[in-house]
């Protein structure tokens, strides 16, 4: 049998004898099973393979559906491979107080009790103001001031405190076995928001008395191009006629290569295509030119005033150009 048949092999028989002992637990206490069998044996599978956060929330739920003494007891066991050591010591004192000794499980709880007492420290909690929500590792515990204070396991702990309308204060505070330690927070008011802005209606931009590229310099620029292009597009439709030309003398030889053929077809199209091309931008860029060489001289025009001017004893002619 391969390793990974004896795994699954091992956890199914797991299952069978938790599920075995799970529902004889039930029984002995009158309550009916329902579902809470389903989520205990899911509960087993998943603590097998090592996802101890699923089978908690497996273990959890099967304990809520139909409370019993091994139900509980994997919920303690999975908090403790999960390193949450304060949880675990809630729950197998849960598990003492609710159960006699007779219990499945009674002597392993009693032991784990013993090791965990090792595994946790005492955290107290004030905040100024009192009255703000304070979590530890991003779970909610209580509204300060709290009751009483409060079992933490042992390592690096994030300790939060919030209140709506003040800004969340956060702290981390290593905490060792056995520990008693106390954590003021005071919590700052948050910044007021900035009163809104009164819109200003903004300055008309001055009209530049010079722009920067003329109507005769786009004029200039325009009918170059127009000249360029209308010339390449010259060169492009003579060079599709060729090779119009050369593609029928081609078909009309015998014998004559596919390929040729192919060649002077495909030559004569691109040539065609970008000769097309060319001649609709020389177009659009005459039209262009042609706009601007009406509005240039419409500009030159208002630039020339002529007038007379008449003395008491002289008549004068003046223009400006």
């Amino acid at each position: 049998m391969s390793n990974r048949s004896a795994r699954w092999a091992t956890i199914a028989t797991l299952a069978s004898l938790g599920v075995a002992l799970y529902v004889h637990d039930a029984r002995a206490q009158g309550i009916g099973k329902g579902d809470a069998s389903v989520h205990f044996r899911r509960g087993v599978e998943l603590y097998g393979e090592a996802n101890y956060t699923a089978a908690l929330v497996e273990f959890r739920r099967a304990y809520s559906d139909t409370p019993s003494a091994a139900a509980l007891y994997d919920v303690g066991e999975t908090q403790f491979q999960l390193q949450d050591y304060a949880g675990a010591l809630g729950t197998f004192r849960k598990f003492m107080g609710a159960y006699g000794s007779d219990a499945s499980h009674y002597a392993d709880v009693k032991a784990g009790i013993e090791v965990l007492r090792s595994r946790v420290g005492v955290l107290r909690v004030t905040t100024a103001p009192p009255g703000a929500d304070v979590s530890f590792d991003d779970e909610f515990v209580g509204r300060s001031p709290l009751d009483a204070p409060v079992l933490v396991s042992v390592g690096h702990r994030k300790v939060v405190a919030s209140m709506a309308g003040r800004l969340p204060v956060v702290r981390y505070v290593d905490v060792a076995a056995d520990d008693n330690l106390s954590v003021a927070l005071e919590l700052p008011a948050a910044l007021p928001e900035p009163p809104p802005k009164t819109p200003q209606s903004a300055p008309e931009a001055p009209t530049p008395k010079h722009p920067g590229i003329s109507s005769k310099t786009v004029r200039d620029v325009g009918w170059t191009v127009t000249g360029i292009v209308a010339v390449g597009a010259s060169v492009l439709g003579g060079l599709a006629i060729a090779e119009s030309q050369s593609l029928t003398n081609a078909q009309n030889s015998f014998p004559v290569s596919p390929g040729v053929l192919q060649h002077d077809a495909t030559l004569t199209k691109t040539y065609s295509v970008l000769a097309d091309s060319l001649a609709l931008g020389a177009i659009a860029a005459g039209a262009v030119s042609l706009y601007f060489t009406v509005v240039a001289a419409r500009e030159a025009a208002s630039e020339r005033t002529a007038g007379v001017r008449v003395g008491p004893a002289s008549v004068s002619f003046e223009a400006t150009f």
